[in-house]
């Protein structure tokens, strides 16, 4: 008969892993970590907006981080979610909740 032992023992140690990561997901009060957001945005953002002053170059058609953060009632939270469900000229972003928090935390600082 075989020993399930290990199995279960590693099965267990994985679905707590998950389950501690869903956990940190959705835990209520994140404060959203700017310059975790600028390192996002670079890596998703900067072929379409310009995601810093010192960018040279992205897409014309598309606005600046610093635009979307002087845009009338721009709102963290708004831009958490927009970021999460993209429009249709936006490509889907396999961001967390955590990293669009991120990166909306960080466009916020943009804000002048």
């Amino acid at each position: 008969m075989p020993n399930y032992g290990l199995a279960v023992l590693a099965a267990s140690v994985i679905l707590f892993g998950v389950s501690a990561g869903n956990a940190a997901e959705i835990e209520p009060g994140y404060k959203g970590k700017p310059d975790h957001g600028l390192d996002l945005a670079n890596r998703w953002c900067a072929s379409c907006h310009l995601v810093a002053p010192d960018q040279q170059r992205a897409v014309a058609d598309v606005p600046p981080l610093a635009q979307i953060a002087q845009s009338p009632g721009f709102d963290t939270d708004k831009l958490l979610h927009f970021l999460l469900d993209p429009h249709p000229k936006m490509p889907e972003l396999p961001l967390s909740r955590m990293a669009a928090d991120d990166i909306a935390t960080y466009i916020a600082t943009l804000k002048k």
